[in-house]
């Protein structure tokens, strides 16, 4: 019969069962996300530099307060659940094989589109970008019809970037094509 093996010198716990209560209590780490990211949101809305004369009594702080403060709620709350044994269920979807591993190739693609989307935002302008990221999207996810996709997130991209700039008054950049749109 073997016993588990302790640090009698500083009480520490068996690495097993460190290891085993980090597994069991897994879903901490999402609590830790929500609570920087609600830290980090109401951080940025609380120091963001608005005339509120000017704004009226609803400005451009509510929703990232209403949202930071509802990510620093709901961090709590599940941080609570889940130190009460509290667990997420397991994928049952037909369409998840939980036995495949990641599609990493998938997922560099989409990161690099995106970020070549970022860079080229300000160069490009949004309409050439958001056209490029959503035609580098479609290609991420496996469509390969290069007779519709890229007519499809010009399209696309063409329509928000006139539903932001003219209906919404949110300026976006333009690029090469400001003049003509």
């Amino acid at each position: 019969m073997t016993t588990p093996t302790t640090d009698t010198d500083t009480g520490a716990a068996p690495a097993t069962g460190r290891r085993a209560w980090i597994r069991e209590h897994s879903e901490l780490g999402v609590c830790v996300l929500l609570l920087a990211l609600g830290i980090l949101l109401l951080t940025d809305a609380l120091t963001m530099d608005v005339d509120i004369a000017q704004r009226g009594p609803v400005g451009p702080r509510t929703v990232p307060v209403v949202v930071g403060a509802g990510l620093l709620v709901v961090a709590a709350l599940l941080a609570v659940d889940v130190l009460r044994g509290g667990r997420g269920r397991a994928e049952t979807g037909e369409d998840v094989d939980l036995s495949e591993p990641a599609d990493w190739r998938t997922v560099s693609l989409l990161t690099g589109v995106f970020l070549g989307a970022a860079v080229l935002i300000e160069p490009l302008g949004f309409p050439i970008a958001g056209a490029l990221l959503f035609w580098g999207a479609a290609f991420a996810l496996g469509s390969r019809r290069a007779d519709r996709d890229p007519l499809i997130a010009a399209v696309v991209s063409f329509l928000t970037y006139a539903v932001f700039n003219n209906l919404l008054g949110v300026p976006l950049p333009g690029g090469p094509l400001m003049g003509v749109l």
